[in-house]
């Protein structure tokens, strides 16, 4: 089964969908990504944003959010990828961010998962995007991977900072306390597996008007697509299942998600 999106073969059923989170500066992309950004609006997408995760895939979101005007690109150091981490680092970060594609930082935050970098350095590369975040007025797109106790701690101290848990992968209780903040929180295909049961009961548990609707692409296919490549016209499947959990529909809800992601950016 191929893993590339056939535009041929999709058919939108709604229309007005912001991804609030895609990697098309990944190289998964490289073979189509010509054709298959284009193709978005007739597609049911309205908007996206590029998210980079170290220097040169910050620089390259927002060399393709520069082609197509309803992209968008988000830079920073996510914390898998510290190597270029450090006052030069954060030099270079500064220059991407004047770009006026740049809506947001991130992705940041920290991932206990993996761990190649240790949990002081990505506090540190976090704490330290955050307060550039608050120096620049920018909103930030944040990761948390396995470490929602740490993530809590340390967003207390930034409430004022506005921004998004994305891919969110918390309880129901870590929903209520990060949007009783004013932090947004946006859900990826996962939301769609048999096993999320999880994420549904966060949906439930926050205000409609602090979600988003992302895909992370290439990552997190929904259903029927799981198992191939992400991509933004595949929110369509995710949307129908916030909506159903929250008792709008599809399209109203995709409509709200937006709204919600035009708010947060300041778009």
């Amino acid at each position: 089964m191929s893993e590339y999106f056939d535009a041929g073969q999709f058919i939108p059923r709604y229309h007005g969908i912001f991804d609030t989170h895609a990697h098309y500066n990944d190289h998964r992309f490289d073979d189509d990504r010509e054709t298959l950004l284009p193709s978005l609006p007739s597609l049911g997408v309205e908007e996206a944003i590029v998210v980079g995760y170290d220097i040169p895939s910050s620089e390259k979101a927002v060399e393709i959010a520069s082609t197509l005007p309803y992209l968008h690109a988000a830079a920073g150091f996510h914390p898998e990828n510290l190597g270029e981490y450090g006052e030069e680092g954060i030099a270079k970060l500064r220059e991407i961010l004047k770009n006026e594609k740049i809506i947001a930082i991130g992705e940041i935050g920290l991932d206990y998962h993996w761990k190649e970098f240790g949990p002081t350095l990505q506090e540190k590369a976090f704490r330290r995007q955050m307060k550039l975040a608050d120096e620049l007025n920018l909103p930030v797109i944040i990761h948390s991977r396995e470490a929602t106790a740490d993530t809590l701690r340390i967003l207390s101290d930034y409430k004022g900072v506005p921004g998004v848990l994305h891919c969110f992968s918390g309880s129901a209780e870590t929903a209520k306390t990060v949007t009783g903040w004013g932090f947004y929180i946006g859900f990826t295909g996962v939301l769609t597996f048999k096993n999320s049961r999880k994420a549904v009961e966060a949906v439930e548990a926050a205000p409609i008007d602090k979600l988003l609707l992302e895909t992370d692409c290439p990552y997190m296919a929904p259903e029927p697509w799981r198992g191939k490549r992400s991509c933004s016209p595949m929110i369509q499947s995710v949307a129908e299942k916030m909506a159903e959990i929250k008792g709008v529909s599809p399209q109203e809800m995709i409509d709200i998600a937006a709204a919600n992601a035009r708010r947060l950016f300041r778009l």
